[in-house]
């Protein structure tokens, strides 16, 4: 969720007489990558240009169609021109020709096969192929054909079509095999696309080939369409569980390495550099260091004490005993994004399905409502109850690309009403102690909005901004609001969670040794402790190696005891 920062001119090896073209080129570049149309203020803020010099150089590209000036809101954006040049730029591309090298790196580094796949009449066909396994490897010809719905590469593909492209793809298998029963199980499939559109990658553990395990990530081309995936494949032996998911994130860096060779824009994800303080030095101690793919989602159980939490991507659900620091696992079907406890007795779950009941003990789901079943390629995120036991949660699309998301409340008689839309990836809630305020973010354009609530009806109202992240300091997730009224939030990509006094000012932060903090909750003996959930999704070997706790469980000592959390009515 965090863009690469955009290197300026004088950083730069630029020919001499070209300075001017250059500032050009980059303003061009800062426009594209800012993760908000921006504004005059904020491209000078980005590029230290000289009011002038940014006002000339905005007329120039104006005047080429390079980019646009948007009235209603007075922001630039990318022009209809580059669009043009970019279909010219498809229209001769070579997709081997840019594969190749990563193809060879890609081999060379993972000691095992690299290929590249397409769709072709309903199967996966492999273009190009680097083998590095050795005699006890597994490898690929070139012009290969192979199912779509059991190897990675296919996966990959499938998740990222439209629904009716995907939907005609599985028909097509089914018919041309002339054998419903060939994808075993269609449910199982749907749930596993999901998983991977929300991954961003595909795994395949002995699903084709017996003892050969392998992971995939789509190439998009400049209108974000997955044109091609390419792939790691090798024994099950040497990529296990761990080592498969690491690699399928680097093969998302791949495949946009590849795409930017041709001139698309993918999504980046790569986390910035550690601060200063990473050395060594952190607030809160890691008391599971599980390595979940998106551990989000903590709730505290007074009862039980015990603290719940999910790992969305696995999926499962979690019960943590801090005393022991002992955890258990259920593995669940489908995606998974929050769990919340019953004012009866027992569990719900937010999952792809919607809002479903869930037996801790048994792993069993047993569907409830679900708001948004019309809509296949959203899902909730976070939820929480409010203190009548009404559900509030937030939905966004599988792949964070587009502001699907809305905000519902979900009533004890299974009612439920939209309360708000328009959001991109919606996620942390909580009220103020009196209840008349409530909190809700999107991470994507990095804001916590305030809203007023009514606390007998159940309504919002008035939203406006309550804090707003730089880019550069992270993105606000999760949240929580303690008995003094100030909020905790966890900021992706920021290393910290960061606690903001309740007119907006940031007052103190939690240092970690980690870069992707989701989501906090207060627990413990009088709601004391600050547990604190964390993700290694999409984080690259590298980064890993430097952050080895990512995906782990912290707990710090909180200044002041959170709010009890209440159940859900239903």
């Amino acid at each position: 969720m965090q863009t690469e920062r955009v290197p300026p001119p004088e950083e730069r090896d630029v020919p001499v007489g070209a300075a001017a073209l250059a500032k050009g080129l980059y303003l061009l570049e800062v426009i594209g990558e800012h993760p908000t149309p921006p504004r005059f203020k904020d491209l000078q803020a980005a590029t230290k240009l000289a009011k002038g010099t940014l006002a000339r150089l905005l007329n120039t590209l104006l005047l080429f169609r390079l980019i646009r000036h948007e009235d209603s809101d007075n922001t630039y954006r990318l022009g209809h021109r580059l669009f043009e040049l970019a279909h010219r730029v498809w229209e001769s591309f070579d997709l081997r020709g840019a594969a190749a090298p990563m193809l060879e790196r890609l081999a060379e580094e993972s000691r095992e096969t690299a290929a590249l796949c397409a769709v072709d009449g309903g199967e996966v066909l492999y273009i190009d192929q680097r083998s590095r396994g050795g005699a006890f490897g597994f490898r690929i010809e070139a012009g290969r054909r192979a199912p779509l719905h059991c190897t990675a590469g296919g996966k990959a593909l499938l998740a990222f079509s439209t629904p009716h492209e995907r939907r005609v793809l599985l028909d097509r298998i089914a018919l041309e095999r002339h054998a419903p029963d060939t994808i075993v199980d269609e449910e199982a499939l749907l749930a596993d696309l999901a998983l991977a559109r929300a991954r961003g990658y595909a795994v395949s553990q002995e699903e084709h080939v017996a003892g050969v395990s392998s992971a995939a990530a789509p190439i998009f081309d400049h209108t974000g369409r997955a044109i091609a995936a390419i792939g790691i494949f090798g024994p099950t032996a040497r990529l296990a569980n761990d080592r498969l998911h690491t690699t399928g994130r680097d093969l998302m860096a791949a495949a946009r390495q590849i795409s930017g060779n041709v001139g698309a824009v993918p999504a980046n994800s790569i986390a910035p550099p550690a601060p200063a303080h990473r050395n060594g030095e952190s607030d809160a101690e890691c008391v599971l260091p599980w390595g979940a793919h998106l551990a989000e989602g903590p709730v505290w159980s007074v009862a039980e004490q015990r603290l719940y939490w999910v790992d969305i991507l696995a999926p499962s659900v979690h019960r943590f005993d801090p005393v022991t620091r002992v955890n258990e696992e259920v593995r669940l079907p489908r995606l998974v994004s929050a769990v919340m406890e019953r004012r009866g007795g027992g569990l719900v779950a937010l999952t792809q399905e919607g809002l479903e009941s869930f037996d801790f003990a048994s792993g069993r789901l047993a569907p409830l409502v679900d708001p948004e079943a019309d809509l296949p390629d959203n899902r909730f995120n976070d939820g929480k109850c409010d203190r009548q036991g009404r559900l509030w949660a937030g939905t966004m699309s599988l792949d964070a690309a587009k502001p699907t998301g809305s905000l519902y409340r979900i009533d004890g008689d299974l009612s439920w009403r939209r309360t708000d839309e328009g959001f991109r990836v919606a996620n942390g809630l909580d009220w103020s102690p009196d209840g008349k305020t409530f909190y809700f973010t999107d991470s994507a354009p990095g804001r916590i909005y305030a809203y007023d609530f009514d606390v007998a009806a159940g309504t919002i109202a008035r939203r406006r901004v309550f804090a707003e992240i730089d880019p550069g300091q992270g993105r606000p997730d999760g949240l929580a609001v303690d008995s003094e009224g100030f909020v905790w939030c966890a900021l992706w990509d920021g290393w910290c969670v960061r606690r903001y006094a309740p007119d907006g000012r940031p007052e103190r932060e939690i240092r970690l040794p980690v870069p992707r903090p989701t989501s906090v909750t207060f627990g413990g003996p009088g709601l004391t402790t600050l547990f604190i959930t964390t993700a290694r999704i999409r984080l690259p070997s590298r980064v890993l190696a430097d952050a080895p706790f990512s995906g782990g469980l912290f707990a710090a000592p909180a200044p002041a005891p959170g709010l009890a959390g209440t159940g859900f009515a239903g």
